[in-house]
This record gives C-alpha cells, structure tokens and sequence, in this order.
C-alpha cells in the first residue's frame, strides 16, 4: 500500500533539493538534529518531573504521564507502518537528489514517521504538564518533523500525520490515565520508603 503523490512527491523533492543548496553547517546541524532532538525531550520531560515534584499530585500525574503517553504515541505509529508498508522516498523518488543520511533498508517503513509520532506526542504531554513550555516544545516539535524531510527520508505526508497522530494518542492516553495516576502518587506521598517519597516528591508545603 502506497500513500505517495505527485504533490507530496514533488514538495520532497523541493525540500531535498534545497537541503542540498544550504551551507554545509546547515546540513551537519539536520544530520544531527533530526536524531539527536529526541534528547532534548529527554532532558524536558526530567525538567517537567523535577518542577512538578513541589506541586500538588494532578501535576506530578501529568509530568510522570508525559514520557509514558509519548511512548504510546510511539507504538500506534509504529502499528501503523506495518499496515500501510509505504517506502522511502529516498529510494523511491529517483529524480531527487540524494538524501543526507542513509536511506533507511527496505522494510522500515516510510508512513507515519515515528519520530514525528514521538515529537508530538512529547510536545503535547510536556504541555499539558507544563503549559508555558508548549512555546518551546511545539516548534520543537514541527522542526524535527520537518528535519525528517529536509535529511531526505520521509514524505511531507508522513511527517503530518506523524504529528497529529502522536499528539492525539498522547491527549487520549493523558486524560485516561490521569486520574488513576494522581491517586497512584498521592497514595505514594504517604510512603515512608526514601525512593518512592523521592520519586513522588514532597508535594505543596502546608
């Protein structure tokens, strides 16, 4: 099954050929970038645990649910490449120029991109635990969908419902499970072991 078309096709051809027209800085940067971005979600969803750890439990559900619902947001678009067994542009559209990176082999499928899933998803999650950051993690997020382009090894299609996707499973995972997390980490503020206080974290002084 084949989700390509001749727009999308054509617009990855555009993206790729100016890939090739930026300095070289720019293309070292997107190299590193459409990998290496994913930390950087890492480093936010610590950020967002340890900020929330001082808050009330609604909070630290949220912060703990982030990382969890990103990696739910994962999995569905992974489920979803298996169905829809779409290859990489960089193999399929010849006339383009070639890709930055390596093509990913025949079987690692094209649609959806998975780390679009992951970065909308985070992007998301991190922004219900902590609102003022969506001004960071949503164009975070658009950029390294977009950086999958630019490196050659996806559709603009794969990136956009890569996007939405991620961030649709991580909302529906989030408002499932939060309730049941605020009472799993307010029942774990009561602990007297050292770890799990630590983890949950003291909560609002009294």
């Amino acid at each position: 099954m084949t989700m390509d078309s001749s727009i999308t096709r054509d617009l990855y051809r555009d993206i790729v050929d100016f890939a090739h027209a930026t300095p070289p800085w720019v293309q070292h940067f997107a190299e590193l970038f459409t990998e290496l971005g994913l930390l950087l979600f890492a480093v936010l969803f610590l950020a967002a645990w340890w900020r929330s750890r001082t808050r009330d439990e609604g909070s630290i559900a949220l912060a703990v649910l982030a990382p969890l619902a990103t990696a739910a947001g994962y999995v569905v678009s992974e489920s979803f490449k298996s169905v829809v067994d779409e290859e990489r542009p960089c193999r399929t559209v010849t006339e383009a120029a070639a890709s930055l990176v390596p093509c990913p082999p025949t079987g690692d499928w094209s649609f959806p991109s998975n780390h679009s899933a992951i970065a909308g998803a985070a992007a998301l999650a991190l922004a219900l635990a902590w609102p003022r950051i969506a001004l960071l993690t949503v164009p975070l997020a658009v950029l390294m969908a977009f950086s999958r382009v630019f490196v050659g090894v996806h559709y603009p299609h794969d990136v956009a419902v890569g996007l939405v996707v991620g961030a649709l499973v991580a909302l529906v995972f989030v408002l499932a499970l939060r309730r049941p997390a605020q009472a799993l980490l307010g029942t774990m503020r009561t602990s007297r072991t050292g770890v799990v206080l630590w983890f949950a974290g003291p909560g609002r002084a009294s």
